[in-house]
């Protein structure tokens, strides 16, 4: 089925983003997966510095208020940056728009060819963020946050199951991909602590469950 993309570009780019786009896209450092996030020991120790609270409200919320996906230098946004990051083989035309190529959604297992079957997770969603302390920052941090192509806060997936995780934790949702668990576990921990954000009770359990057992 043909989905349809909003783009939402912004002219804020720092250079150490547009760095990171330039070696993506000479292939420097082509990868096929986002940064790795820390070993599950480590996972584990940044996990009880997290601080444990309840979810906040919703209110106010709104996508805009993480501007994405900005311009990454040489006319492409993060979400081209990361579907060539993420995939092989990956043609783009003068507007930097993949136009074909291959990838493998690690949550899932599933291979596609047509990028409009695939959409770009935000690990941590934008929604559970809001309600995990990203409410109290400026826009200049929410918009790190939801273009971060440092840390591992953004991958190329199935698009019906990043539909279907929605704004869901943890405790709520997991990959189908039962031996990605651990790894999508390390991404989740690595990606809150880095961001000073905050974990519901329920949502610390199961990722602790998931360490545990890596």
């Amino acid at each position: 089925m043909k989905k349809v993309y909003a783009r939402r570009v912004s002219l804020a780019a720092g250079s150490a983003a547009a760095l990171v786009c330039t070696l993506a896209l000479s292939g420097q450092t082509a990868q096929a997966a986002p940064p790795s996030p820390p070993d599950a020991a480590t996972a584990r120790t940044y996990l009880t510095q997290i601080k444990e609270q309840p979810e906040g409200p919703q209110d106010g919320y709104s996508r805009d208020k993480f501007p994405h996906w900005i311009d990454q230098g040489k006319n492409c946004n993060t979400r081209e940056v990361v579907l060539k990051r993420d995939g092989t083989d990956v043609k783009q035309d003068d507007s930097c728009t993949a136009t074909s190529g291959k990838w493998v959604s690690a949550y899932d297992g599933a291979t596609w060819t047509d990028p409009a079957d695939l959409d770009i997770d935000h690990v941590v969603p934008l929604s559970e963020a809001w309600k995990s302390g990203a409410a109290q920052w400026t826009t200049a941090r929410r918009q790190e946050l939801a273009n971060d192509l440092t840390h591992s806060q953004l991958i190329a997936v199935t698009d019906n199951l990043n539909q279907e995780k929605g704004d869901k934790d943890p405790a709520k949702w997991l990959p189908p991909k039962a031996s990605y668990h651990c790894e999508y576990a390390r991404m989740w921990v690595s990606v809150k602590h880095e961001y000073g954000m905050t974990a519901d009770s329920a949502e610390k359990a199961a990722l602790k469950k998931i360490l545990d057992g890596c």
